[in-house]
Parts: C-alpha cells; sequence; structure tokens
C-alpha cells in the first residue's frame, strides 16, 4: 500500500492529501507530539480559522503544564475531529452523518467538562418522545460514546463519558427474507433493459454471498479471484472489522463475469466491480430497488433483506450455524442465531432421540410408555 503523501513541518498547521482538512502539529502539556484534524476544512480563509485553533491549543498546552489547569473541549471540536479520523480510515458512514445532525441541535456548544448522565437521560427522553425508536437513538449516543472514549484513549484528553450505560433495549430485529420463486421474479424485473446493467449481478451476488450492500458496491477487481472464485474483504471493508473471504458458487461467479464482460468493454481501467460507463463507483440502488420490487410483486423488501435472505435459505438448507456465522462476518454466534427457528427439523431430530425405542436388554426404559 503506498505511503500517504504529508506536507507538513514539525510543527503547525499542514495538509494531508487523504483529508479535506488541515491538521495540526504541536508539542502538548506532557511534552508529546500531537498531529490531530483541526475539523476545519481547506481554504484561505479557513488556513487562518485553524492557525488561530492552533494558538488556542498551545495556549492551553501551557496552561495545563505550567497551572495544572484542564484546557476546555467542546462536542463541536470532539465531533469534527473525530469524523474527520473516520473519513481518513474510510469508515465514515452515512448513519455517522446523520446521528450527528441529530446531536448537534442539542449539543452544539456544550463543555465537555460540563456534560453530565442527565443531560444524556434528557437527549433520549426527547428522541423517544419523536416516535424514534431505541436502535436509532443507540446509534446516536454510540457514536458520541465512541467519540468521547476515542478522545480520552488517543488524543489523552481528561473528559467524562455520561453515555457510557445508557444503551437502551431494543426489540428483536427483523427478518425478511424470500423464496426463491420470489427471487427469480425480482432477478427477472432488474433483467429489463430499462433497468442499470449492475442491478441483476448486484442482486445475484447479494442473494448468493449474503454480503452487505457497502462491501458489494465498495468491492474492487483486486480483490477478486475468479479462479479460486473467492471475494477477499479486509478489516477496513467489513461491519465487524475482521477480514474474510466469500466463496462464490456458480450463480454468483456468472453474475461477476458478467460485471467483467462490462468492464472490458467500457471501462477497463476502473478499479471498481460496480461502475458506470465512465468507470465511476455506483454509491448506491435506492432508485430502482423501489420499482423492481414493484415490478416483481414484492412487497417490504428492503435491499437488507436480501443477506437475511441468503441466511435463510443456508439455514433451512442444513448448514450449520457456525458456517453460516462465518460466511456472513458475523461478530458473534448470537447474530446467527436469529435464523435458528428456519430450521426446527434440526431441533426435533434432536428431541427424536428421546423417543428412540430401547432394546430389550437396556436398563433405562422410555420415560413414558402411554396406556
Amino acid at each position: 500500500m503506498p505511503k500517504r503523501k504529508i506536507s507538513r513541518g514539525k510543527d503547525g498547521i499542514y495538509e494531508r492529501e487523504d483529508s479535506s482538512c488541515y491538521w495540526a502539529s504541536y508539542i502538548d502539556a506532557r511534552g508529546k507530539r500531537v498531529r490531530c484534524s483541526t475539523g476545519i476544512k481547506k481554504s484561505a480563509a479557513g488556513r487562518k480559522e485553524a492557525e488561530a485553533l492552533l494558538s488556542k491549543w498551545r495556549l492551553e498546552s501551557h496552561m495545563e503544564k505550567q497551572w495544572d489547569e484542564q484546557p476546555s473541549r467542546t462536542f463541536d471540536e470532539l465531533m469534527l475531529a473525530y469524523l474527520d479520523e473516520l473519513d481518513n480510515m474510510g469508515r465514515a458512514t452515512e448513519r455517522h452523518t446523520w446521528s450527528l445532525k441529530k446531536l448537534y441541535p442539542v449539543f452544539t456548544g456544550c463543555d465537555l467538562q460540563q456534560l453530565t448522565a442527565r443531560d444524556i437521560r434528557d437527549y433520549i427522553v426527547g428522541r423517544r418522545k419523536e416516535g424514534v425508536s431505541a436502535g436509532t437513538i443507540n446509534r446516536e449516543i454510540g457514536l458520541m460514546s465512541a467519540a468521547l472514549n476515542h478522545a480520552r484513549k488517543e488524543w489523552d484528553w481528561e473528559v467524562p463519558n455520561p453515555c457510557e450505560k445508557r444503551r437502551l433495549k431494543e426489540p428483536e430485529g427483523r427478518i425478511r427474507w424470500i423464496t426463491r420463486k420470489e427471487a427469480g421474479r425480482l432477478l427477472a424485473a432488474a433483467r429489463d433493459p430499462e433497468r442499470p446493467h449492475y442491478l441483476e449481478p448486484f442482486i445475484a451476488l447479494a442473494l448468493n454471498t449474503g454480503c452487505r450492500r457497502g462491501e458489494l458496491l465498495g468491492l474492487e477487481w483486486e480483490r477478486v479471484d475468479l479462479k479460486a472464485q473467492l471475494i477477499h474483504l479486509e478489516a477496513e471493508h467489513t461491519k465487524a472489522k475482521r477480514r474474510r473471504s466469500v466463496p462464490m458458487n456458480n450463480a454468483a461467479r456468472q453474475a461477476m463475469l458478467s460485471l467483467l464482460q462490462f468492464r472490458m468493454r467500457y471501462c477497463a481501467d476502473t478499479p471498481w466491480v460496480f461502475c458506470n460507463q465512465n468507470g465511476q463507483r455506483i454509491a448506491d440502488i435506492k432508485k430502482t430497488w423501489a420499482t423492481v420490487c414493484r415490478k416483481a410483486g414484492i412487497q417490504d423488501f428492503r435491499v437488507h433483506d436480501m443477506r437475511h435472505t441468503c441466511a435463510a435459505w443456508l439455514v433451512t438448507s442444513g448448514v450449520p450455524l457456525a458456517e453460516v456465522r462465518d460466511l456472513l462476518g458475523h461478530s458473534s454466534i448470537t447474530m446467527t442465531e436469529r435464523y435458528a427457528h428456519l430450521a426446527p427439523e434440526n431441533i426435533r431430530s434432536a428431541v427424536a432421540r428421546l423417543d428412540e425405542k430401547e432394546d430389550a436388554e437396556t436398563k433405562n426404559p422410555r420415560i413414558f410408555r402411554g396406556s
């Protein structure tokens, strides 16, 4: 992997090619070199603002060193720097942006030292009154908690984290899946010439590999091994941040070959598996998804439900839950156990063993023989 090009001096404001913001380098109160994002976008005015922020940080470090006075940190400063770091690592998502939009009106300008558990409780109560689900609230509070923990661990900020242990109990997640017959109708609807060329292979790959939407749309050709029939996902590409290789069956391989033919015809130099004729990456399929589902006569079916469908097909085919977990990249078997009820025959066969007839010479009789 090529090294990131960085233009900086030993001390001051500098730029990084992998970031849209100015970065700062200075010595903190402990004599440690600190390099972090200012969260300020690159521009003529932004440069002056970043320099002013660096001066503030230097002054705070001096005051902390001389008089052990802790600098004030604001919610805005925290979230801007944290999300910029996530973006640099390729881990920032639309969900992070959406959560911040909800947190910002309530906590903007807030001094992190003054943040209390009551502030977090009040936020949760307010969101519940708005009819927001527990899962959504957990993701919003979770983002703030992760940012605070990151600041404490990586930036040595001495700030409290009242978000810890505030997670709400969530109802059991939905499991919506379709039959193979319905999947056939979905693929046929996607095959319509009026639909984008990548839609049918995307659906085929999602149904036959169980990969998430982001894992597929962000897939590069260098991570596709057609000879070994494997898709390689590094930790940075997966939700669980764990490397895994996903095997392709014949249907998935044929879908990948159709995408390769498109690439060779229109944009041979593009690194993206899912791209347009100019080689630009496809960001989403929302515009056509609802239309295809409607034409296929399938209701209440989301893109992510194809992942559930893959899991359901595997479980009902008798594949052990541990193998399903490994294929889907679940962080624990607990997540995979949501599909256990789809294979009642496995449990029935286990219980049936209690009902097996004993040989006449066996000392252990059946528990109940009936009348």
